[in-house]
């Protein structure tokens, strides 16, 4: 136990500790991470040998959540974790997209990152420290890695950036902004903001850049002294295979300038992906078939081959020509059309059309009582608003088996989530539990920002009073030696054999969310600012096509969604409304068909489609807690005589619970003297009465049938 290696650092203003050589000693390698009071195992192994017949790098990275981080037992029958949660998701997805660029090219060794938060203190956050304990143990392993990286969440208070914010800063924090990276280059961003410029977001991602170099110079020298003290290993001496130089000539011979040629052809007639995936495919065939007898069995590195000059291609053609394989200007953004009212009976619903990209969205609008409950190890329980994403097969001329959502499908949904959240009414304004669906029936890049744009449609559509509209837009790099080239909404052969997919979503006054993957060695400043400029311009572009759609929010919701009605009582009458058992509150409902929720802090919750229904039961629950107010005339039912007086209920009883009255004393009854209370009322009269008292103690109501009289004018 004594050859132990830990090493400590101050990041913001506390320690985050990485520790080797006393867990998991059989993994690649092992680090377990540790800032404040939250700890993580992260471990990294590499097969020893490559996965033979693939044409990707299979790396996978695991993030698993542990309810016993967080002194929980897992909700459910069986008592154990089970399916990740969309937050373990998407931290997984946080911490591979800055890895994966930095493993050699050409390497298909099965590499698996599993990092296990093991304790959780919220004020701590487990994905960055989990995303540094990946990290190094990557780095002290055997596993070739071009890092180490880092990465830091940013807040912004009062115009001051705070580093990794605890609970309490996160709630007044303008922005959350998370940033990996190497010593010399961002790789990663992901920011959901309250509307902040580009400026300050830019600032945000710089001031994250100094703290990232800080932590990776540690990381290094926590392998240099790893090694010293045998607890890393020296890296697999991976050499990327080239191939066969005979094969690369002859292929390069038979293709010659064809993909150029066919590249040129479709720019210039601006011809769909469909055509033009069947033009390379054809190429492709023919150089297959022209070098099968020659080098026979080699139809893969053939293929490989194919594929590189096809890259080339591209990437030179934008680079050098300024051509874009569809025609575009490096600005231009392709054809837009959007639409309203798609669906006859969703609550709202649009249409977005970009280009070969299509999204079809749906707003479902429901009671508080239907919002997501979140059982994780996240200090959040529920949300009211969420988004989803769909990308059915078809919708880029595929067949493939039909499964649950994947990363990709969850990280989209909540990349478009993260975007609108600024601009959703509170419930206070709007209580509502909300649902958009993005169903992504055609693609050809950039379904996120068109789920985006189409959430905000339907959002209208509905009549949901969002404070602003929101647009996204997602821009490309293709960045050749010392020649950058930025592009606007970029399609998917831009995205797959380009070096950046920058995706930037918000309003006229600012960004509300960005999500930033870089296939290369990281980006700098410079990059980072005319990526931004030229996404605004790109975002105001669609959004000004969006409101020639539709200006603003619907005066009126659906006439299929539900009217909500809130109401506030007393919490000490919340047994009165439910009644023994719940009958109360079910016969309410039966009564009404209204849907009826109640909270513990007395809140009440009414919807119905049909807004009479709502008030029917909003009267009925007002009946049932009302109290007699001093001063108030009431028609009341004489309900029992005595000699001193009569009771008379003013608040009947509904559905079985209880009503109210109160003792009109023999003296209250008239201006008269009246001998007998007989000589007045019988049991089963109305009368008006008025309230002139109410025991603070015991409750006691006090009428008088005299002064109601003569404050109604009516003679006795």
């Amino acid at each position: 136990m004594s050859n132990i290696l830990r090493k400590s650092i101050e990041v913001g203003g506390r320690t985050l500790t990485l520790e080797t050589g006393r867990m998991a000693k059989q993994a690649g390698g092992a680090v377990f991470a540790t800032y404040g009071d939250t700890m993580v195992l992260a471990c990294a192994t590499m097969s020893a040998e490559p996965r033979q017949g693939i044409d990707f790098f299979p790396l996978q990275v695991e993030y698993e959540e542990k309810m016993y981080s967080v002194g929980k037992i897992p909700g459910g029958f069986i008592k154990r974790e089970g399916r990740p949660s969309e937050k373990a998701i998407l931290s997984s997805r946080i911490i591979d997209r800055p890895l994966r660029p930095l493993f050699p090219k050409g390497f298909r060794n099965d590499v698996q990152v599993i990092t296990t938060v093991m304790s959780v203190d919220q004020d701590n956050p487990p994905d960055m420290t989990a995303m540094i304990g990946a990290s190094a143990a990557v780095t002290i392993s055997n596993i070739p890695f071009n890092g180490p990286i880092a990465g830091v969440t940013i807040g912004l208070i009062d115009g001051e950036y705070i580093i990794n914010p605890t609970v309490e800063q996160e709630e007044l924090s303008e922005m959350h902004l998370s940033v990996a990276g190497t010593a010399d280059a961002v790789m990663m961003v992901e920011a959901g903001a309250n509307e902040i410029s580009e400026e300050v977001i830019l600032e945000g991602i710089m001031f994250a850049h100094e703290e990232i170099k800080k932590i990776v110079a540690m990381i290094n020298d926590f392998r240099t002294e790893a090694l010293e003290m045998g607890l890393a290993k020296e890296k697999f001496p991976f050499v990327k295979p080239e191939p066969d130089p005979e094969l690369d000539a002859a292929v390069r011979a038979e293709a010659g300038d064809a993909f150029r040629e066919a590249m040129k052809k479709c720019s210039a007639e601006r011809i769909d992906k469909n055509t033009r995936e069947s033009m390379f495919a054809e190429i492709n065939n023919s150089v297959q078939e022209k070098l099968a007898e020659q080098f026979p069995e080699q139809e893969a590195e053939i293929g490989e081959i194919l594929y590189t000059i096809e890259k080339e291609t591209m990437r030179s053609l934008i680079a050098k020509d300024k051509i874009r394989i569809d025609g575009r200007t490096t600005t231009e953004i392709r054809p837009i059309t959007c639409e309203v009212g798609i669906l006859a009976r969703t609550h709202g619903s649009s249409l977005f059309t970009r280009g070969q990209t299509q999204i079809l969205n749906a707003l479902t609008m429901g009671m508080i009582s239907q919002e997501q409950i979140l059982d994780g190890i996240a200090p959040e329980t529920s949300k009211r608003y969420m988004h989803q994403y769909n990308f059915p097969p078809y919708s880029v001329g595929e067949t493939r088996p039909v499964r649950s959502p994947g990363r990709r499908e969850i990280g989209h949904g909540a990349l478009a989530e993260r975007a609108l959240l600024p601009v959703i009414p509170d419930e206070e304004t709007f209580p509502y539990a909300l649902r958009l669906v993005s169903e992504a029936i055609e693609s050809n890049g950039s379904t996120s920002m068109g789920s985006v744009c189409a959430s905000t449609l339907s959002l209208m559509d509905a009549g949901v009073p969002i404070t602003a509209p929101v647009a996204g837009c997602a821009m490309g790099l293709i960045k050749d030696g010392d020649d950058i080239t930025i592009l606007t909404d970029i399609q998917g052969m831009e995205d797959f054999l380009g070096d950046m997919d920058f995706k930037v979503a918000g309003t006229e006054k600012g960004v509300t969310a960005i999500q930033m993957d870089i296939k290369i060695p990281g980006i700098d400043r410079e990059i980072l600012t005319r990526a931004l400029a030229q996404a605004r311009e790109g975002r105001m572009f669609i959004m000004g096509k969006m409101l020639e759609c539709i200006k603003e929010p619907r005066e009126h919701l659906s006439p299929y969604a539900p009217r909500i009605i809130t109401m506030q009582i007393n919490p000490d009458k919340i047994r009165d409304v439910i009644g023994s058992g719940g009958k109360i509150i079910k016969k309410i409902i039966e009564a009404t068909g209204a849907e009826i929720d109640i909270e513990d802090d007395g809140r009440i919750f009414i919807s119905s489609v049909d807004g009479t229904k709502g008030e029917k039961a909003q009267q009925i629950i007002e009946t049932i807690v009302a109290e007699p107010v001093v001063g108030q005339i009431y028609k009341g039912t004489v309900v029992k005589i005595m000699e001193f007086g009569a009771f008379v209920e003013i608040i009947p009883g509904v559905f079985g619970s209880p009503g109210k009255d109160g003792m009109v004393h023999i003296s209250q009854l008239s201006n008269k003297r009246v001998n007998k209370v007989e000589d007045v009322c019988s049991e089963g009269d109305m009368m008006y009465v008025k309230c002139i008292a109410v025991d603070p103690a015991t409750g006691k109501v006090k009428l008088s049938r005299r002064e109601a009289f003569e404050d109604l004018g009516l003679e006795l």
